[in-house]
């Protein structure tokens, strides 16, 4: 009793104490999850210029509604991301060159868009029509937003094409160009060489430190920029059924086959139920046992499963094929019958003509022309059938064309009604003529296809509740004892597979094998998760993954472990090359051979665009060494691609001079074509971008 009382007279100290750390406790949350994590209100910059959380959460919530379905908000993200770095970069391309669009620009981008131009209420006989655009909006005040909006679009989009056009019509060739080209092609030179190939040391016998790679990549920091990263190793515990479940389920199916004695708990006897094989109303014993519903389409021998197609396909009514495995379903299955041509194969030639509903046409026709045209071609497939491929590839209007016209297999109703009831209605090898919306058709049928109607009972192996908890109390082990001893230890001890560390960045969504873990990649990067750390996470139809913070990469150089691949093999090389240098001493090409047990080599006809040595590959830079040097003078060591060489020139032969290289020209130009395309990138190397989406729990 004593207790009691000293407890009720600190009972407001008590309150108050446990009030503080409920809320201690709360706001310490708030920090940690996200909250009050984000040390900024900006969602990140571009060259100094900020982009507001706020409007960018808009942007990426509108993406989200108008997106493909089944997008995530880091998609979203990501996507509002790419376009608000691009828009902001080019934007100031813009204002440095003054770019300004004018209302005939504007009104150019409003015919392009399809919720403008396109749209039938702006558009008077087919044309899009400003005055009916400008009306609409005047007698709609509250929709005047959109069009601000639509006009902050079109107004950027027209910049883009000038600039773009500006960019392109940077890019232009030169008669030297053309002239350089036209000689690396045409001007030939003969060598004799001796080459010792990188190849004749072993690669262990060259050490490459990581201090020389760091080194490397800060000569050449902005080829190895790397954002911050994770590396993260985990373990799968999958939830699957147990030996016991799977019996389980096998022996329930197994039970349905033939008759069965339940005991009725209503009549308090027993009662004799017909099994699957007597079952009276089929369809209605199958929806009563199966965890997939009775389907009455007939189905053809190629959409039935591989393994079991066969006998299924084969098996005369009334009678069951089963048991069997299909996927994580346990089966059993009885034929109700077979119909004919539930499947039809056809090629056609179509003709189309203009008012059609085909996009690609190959000559404009009127329909009469399309028709007169129709007709003669299938007069003369009539006469000789097989013909038929040859004129769908030099005559159809449709894509089909290259396949001879092929159409592939179809059901009943996917094409046309006049071409679906010509091809369901004939037999096979008919050939006929059909007109339809698309214009005329030359059909040829070349299969049908006969299919089975089946009656399945497929129950899931699943794991039962039991084999649940039971995973979940392992999983629940495995994290407790990993945080406390050493993580490829305890798997080892659990028979249990450690995964090769995922390499994530802060906005990314898959993780290695196990698909989109965002929640695992957003923990790995929370302030509060350490190296070192482990954490268990519940994914739905797959099991429990136990992750591990295995190694943090801050934003700077690209980790050693992922460069090496890339910059060892040059470094190795360039040791390889001083070592063979130093070997390479001789007054002619055979002593120097002779020093380094190989041979002189020739090397004839060779020219710049394809420096292909003999034996060796392709070496421009020897090449051009070659072409460079006196005749018979020995040169010092290359350093080439595969080795070092010592040549000797023999023999220069330059190509006809020509009065004009239009032909070389144009090749220098379809190479540089594309090179529009590398301007983005190209801003983004040079820009200082700050990216805090993660800090806003995306």
């Amino acid at each position: 009793m004593a207790v009691l009382q000293k407890i009720r007279q600190r009972s407001l100290l008590l309150i108050l104490v446990i009030g503080f750390c409920l809320l201690a406790f709360i706001i310490g949350d708030l920090f940690n999850s996200g909250g009050f994590r984000s040390s900024s209100k900006d969602v990140g910059s571009i060259n100094g210029k900020d982009i507001s959380f706020e409007d960018f959460r808009i942007k990426v919530s509108n993406v989200e509604k108008s997106g493909q379905q089944g997008m995530t908000a880091t998609q979203a993200a990501n996507r509002v991301w790419d376009q608000e770095v691009s828009i902001a970069l080019l934007s100031a391309e813009f204002d440095k060159l003054g770019l300004r669009a004018g209302e005939k620009h504007i009104l150019e981008a409003f015919k392009a868009d399809q919720n403008i131009g396109q749209n039938p209420m702006f558009q008077t006989k087919g044309v899009f029509d400003l005055a009916k655009f400008k009306e609409y909006f005047k007698s709609n005040p509250e929709q005047a937003q959109y069009v601000k909006d639509r006009e902050k679009d079109a107004d950027l989009n027209s910049k883009y094409q000038i600039y773009n056009t500006l960019v392109k019509a940077g890019m232009f060739t030169t008669e030297s160009e053309g002239k350089f080209k036209y000689e690396m092609e045409a001007n030939k030179v003969n060598f004799d060489f001796v080459s010792v190939l990188f190849s004749s040391i072993k690669d262990t016998d060259v050490k490459v430190s990581d201090a020389e790679i760091t080194d490397y990549m800060k000569k050449n920091e902005k080829k190895y920029k790397a954002e911050e990263s994770r590396e993260i190793e985990y373990v799968l515990i999958a939830d699957k059924a147990s030996a016991q479940d799977e019996n389980e389920v096998k022996t329930t199916v197994n039970s349905l086959l033939n008759t069965r004695i339940i005991y009725n708990q209503a009549t308090a006897k027993n009662d004799t139920l017909p099994g699957f094989r007597e079952a009276v109303n089929t369809v209605e014993f199958v929806n009563e046992n199966s965890d997939l519903p009775y389907d009455s389409t007939y189905v053809a021998k190629k959409d039935l499963p591989a393994e079991s197609a066969e006998q299924l396909y084969n098996l005369p009514q009334g009678e069951i094929y089963g048991p069997y495995m299909k996927g994580e379903y346990y089966c059993i299955t009885k034929s109700l019958g077979r119909k004919a041509g539930i499947n039809a194969k056809a090629s056609h030639i179509l003709i189309s003509y203009e008012g059609t509903q085909v996009p690609n046409k190959k000559e404009k026709r009127t329909k009469e022309q399309a028709k007169a045209k129709a007709e003669m071609l299938f007069a003369q497939i009539q006469a000789n059938p097989s013909s038929f491929l040859m004129m769908a590839f030099s005559n159809s209007d449709d894509s089909s064309s290259q396949q001879g016209g092929d159409l592939g297999y179809f059901s009943p109703g996917q094409m046309v009604k006049p071409f679906n009831d010509f091809v369901f209605n004939n037999p096979v090898g008919k050939i006929g003529l059909v007109e339809t919306d698309f214009g005329f058709h030359i059909i040829n049928i070349t299969d049908k296809q006969d299919g089975v109607r089946l009656a399945t009972i497929a129950q899931k192996i699943e794991p039962s509740d039991a084999t649940t908890d039971k995973i979940y109390q392992s999983a629940v082990k495995f994290e407790m004892d990993a945080n406390e001893k050493d993580f490829e230890k305890v798997a080892k001890e659990a028979k249990l597979t450690v995964n090769p560390a995922v390499k994530v960045k802060a906005m990314d969504e898959s993780f290695g094998s196990a698909g989109n873990q965002r929640q695992i990649i957003r923990w790995a990067f929370e302030n509060k998760t350490k190296v070192g750390d482990v954490k268990r996470f519940e994914i739905a139809n797959v099991g429990n993954i136990i992750a591990k913070l295995k190694k943090v990469h801050e934003k700077g150089l690209t980790p050693i472990d992922d460069a090496r691949p890339g910059i060892e093999p040059i470094l190795r090389n360039k040791k390889k090359a001083a070592l063979i240098t130093a070997k390479m001493k001789g007054t002619s090409l055979a002593a120097i051979a002779k020093s380094n047990a190989t041979t002189v080599q020739q090397a004839l006809d060779v020219n710049l665009e394809n420096a292909n040595l003999p034996n060796v590959g392709q070496e421009k830079k020897v090449v051009g060494i070659a072409f460079a040097s006196a005749v018979n003078k020995l040169s010092a060591p290359i350093e080439g691609n595969s080795g070092v060489f010592v040549i000797q020139t023999k023999l220069v032969t330059k190509a006809p001079v020509l009065k004009n290289h239009t032909d070389y020209i144009a090749k220098v130009k379809s190479q540089t074509s594309s090179y529009s395309g590398r301007v983005i990138p190209a801003l983004k190397a040079e820009a200082d971008i700050e990216d805090n989406r993660a800090q806003f729990n995306y």
